[in-house]
Order: C-alpha cells, then structure tokens, then sequence
C-alpha cells in the first residue's frame, strides 16, 4: 500500500474518531502514532510519541499564550472589565440601543485585554445582559447583541487563535497581531451600526435609559484610562519593536496585576483562580498542540498535504472559488468545534495550498479567524450562543439565534470587505520596523 492510501486511510479514521467524539488531541493523536508505524515500523511510531510532546511545546514563543490568559483573568476578576461597561453605559445610555452600544465597546475592550471568545462573551453577558433585561430591552436584541460581541475576543490583538496561527505557521505574531486591529475596529463598528439600525427599525428593542450628569461621565472615563494605556503599552512596544510578543505578555500581565492591585480590588483567592484558569486553559491549548503535532509529522511522510495543493492547483478553478470552498468547510467546521482545534487540525492540510495560490499567510491568518467568529455564532450549533444561554436562562435558543441573524449579515459584508481589500490587513504590518 502506497503512502498515499495510507494518509488517505489515516484521515479517514480522524474523521470517524472525531465523529465518534473522541476529544480532539487524542483523536490526532493516535492516528498520528498508528501511522507512522503503519509507513516505517513500531519503533518509528515510538520514536515520535517519546520525541513529539517535547518538541511540540518546547517553545519560549508559547509564554505568551498562559500570559495573556492570566491578563485577562486579573481583568475580570478585579472588575475592569466590569467598569468599562458601567462607563460606556454612561456615556452613550441615553441613546436608542445605548446599552447594547455599551456592550459592543465593552466587548471590543475586553476582547484586547482577553484574546477568547467564550471569555469575552460570558463576562459582558454577565454584566450587559442584567441591565438591559431591567430596562427592558427585546431579548433577541440583548442577547444576539452579546454572542455577537464575544466573537471580537478573537480577532482584536492579543488572540490566542493567531499565537496559535502563526506557531504552526511560522508567521511573524507580531504582524498578525498588528493585522487584526484594523478588522477588528471595523467589526466593532459594524455592529454598532446594526444596533443603530435596529432601534431606528423597532424604538421599543432598545428604549433609552436616563442621560447621567455630565460629572458622573467624566468620573466613569476613569475606568477606561488603564484598559487603553495597558493595550498601548502592549500593542505599542510590539509595534515599535520595544519586546516580542512574549515579552509584550508578560509586561502586560504584570500590568493588569499592578492596576488590580492599585484598585484594591483583588485578594489573594482571585490571584489563585486567575493562575489556575491561566494553567488549565494552556495545558488544554498544549495537549491539541501535541496531538497536532504528531498528526502532522504523519501527513508531512505521506505528502498528502502538497499532492491536494498540487492536484487542486491543477483544476480549472480560480484562486477565488478555491478560497470560498474553503470558506464554507470552516464554517460548517466552526458550528462543532472551537477554533484552536480547527486551526490545528487543517493547517497542515490547507497551509500548503494557499501559499501554493499565492495569497498572503498574514491575511489569510484574518480571514480564517474572522470565519471562526462567523462560525461561532452560526446556527445550528453556534457555540457563543449555547454560552449565552447559560447565561440568559429564560431565554429560548431560537431567541438568541434570531438576535444573532442581524450581525450575521455584518459579518458577511465585513468578511467580503476584508476579501475584497486586503490593505485593510496588511497596512499595519507594513508599517513595522
């Protein structure tokens, strides 16, 4: 049996132990090992299984994933995210749909100091879903309003899905941080807009609330200064070259802990919580990682991944109709599985055909993570909804679903926009030195 037939056999088995719900890293894992015995012996496959979980982590560049994720815990626990909802809420309250525009810019905030969907979206619906359901607002508007936003936790910098990216890609991290902040702004307008819309369309979803004094609006802006001056500090050093990303991590989590600490808001317990949520979520990032790894010295042996870019380059297809066939994979994909575990799981796979098309490993990397975040709140299985509804209990599933429709449209257009103008990407990272 020829290498080709044996990777095609190994792919199907991934597919089958994924069906059969197999966790993921495991399911990689053991295809992986079995082989690489099945190509070039046992003591092949046991060479990889002592030699891969080492390899696969041994990296300083990894640092920055378990950094950003306690980053974004002390956030959360010392109430800063919490805060800048309240001030936002201030500031733009007395508009129709004001609170949801809050939530729009508390999750654009949160998202740049958490780098993760589900957390982005579990915090403000947390703190965004209460306030709007006590003023009344239409559930479908409030909480579409909130699984939407969450999806901005991946794209605007820091994300853990482009650390990820650009590890088994071998791109800049820097760059692909610098490249979703324009996206990521654009995302948060769109959505903004939408909720304008809304209102303008129905006054009752988003009844506006009391103006505040203008004295209590100056005080809440206090709440905003150490979420932007902590992004700055970290976004800004990367982009002036000042540390690398896992220098820029640790300068910003030692910030966040410093602005926690300065609030008199954090004790010892939220400290402990915060560095053990850190650990437990990079172990799990770790495990996939192994398993991807092993998975991919097995693909890389059979050649699987350059003869499908070979064979598909080959077809009279057009770059363009490629890339939306590959678009609706990670979308159907996304609807039943989390994006760390899908960008582990194609990349070795899809990788080699698109630098054989010719499209940039930077936009690429945008456009994959904003299909993620399509794939997230698409149904019938988009897991930022099923988080809003531990949140929201009264709320039926088709509520939230018919909420997230309206922002499902925005993201198609942003995502045609990103597509159509790949500058809007790409310009930050050409500025880098």
């Amino acid at each position: 049996m020829t290498a080709e037939w044996i990777g095609l056999g190994g792919l199907v088995a991934l597919l089958t132990l994924l069906f059969l719900r197999v966790p993921v890293a495991v399911s990689m894992g053991v295809v992986g090992v079995a082989g690489m015995m099945a190509l070039i012996g046992i003591e092949a496959g046991g060479n990889l299984l002592r030699t891969a979980p080492w390899t696969s982590v041994a990296s300083y560049d990894y640092a920055v994933i378990p950094l950003f994720m306690f980053m974004g815990n002390i956030c959360f626990h010392s109430g800063i995210s919490e805060e800048l909802f309240r001030m936002l809420h201030r500031l733009v309250g007395h508009f129709r749909g004001g609170l949801a525009l809050a939530t729009v810019g508390a999750c654009a905030g949160f998202a740049a100091l958490s780098g993760t969907t589900l957390a982005t979206a579990v915090t403000m619906g947390s703190v965004a879903l209460p306030e709007m359901k006590k003023l009344g607002y239409d559930p479908a508007l409030s909480t579409g309003v909130v699984a939407a936003g969450g999806t901005l936790g991946v794209l605007i910098p820091p994300s853990t899905v482009l650390v990820i990216y650009g590890m088994l890609t071998e791109q800049n991290i820097a760059k692909l941080f610098m490249a979703g902040i324009i996206p990521g702004i654009l995302q948060a307008l769109f959505y903004a807009v939408t909720v304008a819309v809304i209102c303008r369309l129905k006054p009752a979803a988003g009844p506006a609330c009391a103006p505040f004094p203008w004295k209590e609006r100056l005080v809440s802006l206090k709440a905003s200064w150490s979420v932007l001056a902590l992004f700055a500090l970290v976004m800004g050093g990367i982009c002036e070259g000042w540390f690398s990303p896992s220098e820029a991590a640790a300068v910003g989590a030692v910030g966040a802990l410093i602005l926690a600490l300065g609030r008199r808001r954090l004790t010892l317990q939220a400290i402990g919580i915060s560095l053990m949520d850190a650990v437990k979520s990079t172990a799990m990032i770790m495990i996939v990682m192994v398993g991807a790894m092993v998975l991919g010295y097995f693909f890389s042996v059979t050649r699987i991944p350059f003869t499908l870019a070979s064979e598909v380059s080959s077809l009279d297809l057009s770059p363009f109709m490629i890339m939306v066939i590959l678009i609706l994979m990670y979308v159907i994909l996304g609807c039943v599985m989390i994006p760390i575990a899908m960008i582990v799981l194609t990349m070795p796979i899809v990788f080699p055909l698109i630098t054989s098309l010719g499209y940039d490993p930077i936009w690429f990397g945008i456009i994959i993570v904003r299909i993620f975040e399509i794939a997230q709140i698409t149904p019938p299985v988009g897991l930022n909804v099923f988080v809003i509804k531990s949140v929201a209990h009264d709320v039926p599933l088709t509520t939230i679903f018919h909420g997230v429709s309206w922002f499902l449209v925005d993201d198609i257009i942003h995502l045609m926009l990103l597509f159509s103008f790949p500058s809007l990407s790409l310009w930050l990272p050409s500025m880098m030195n």
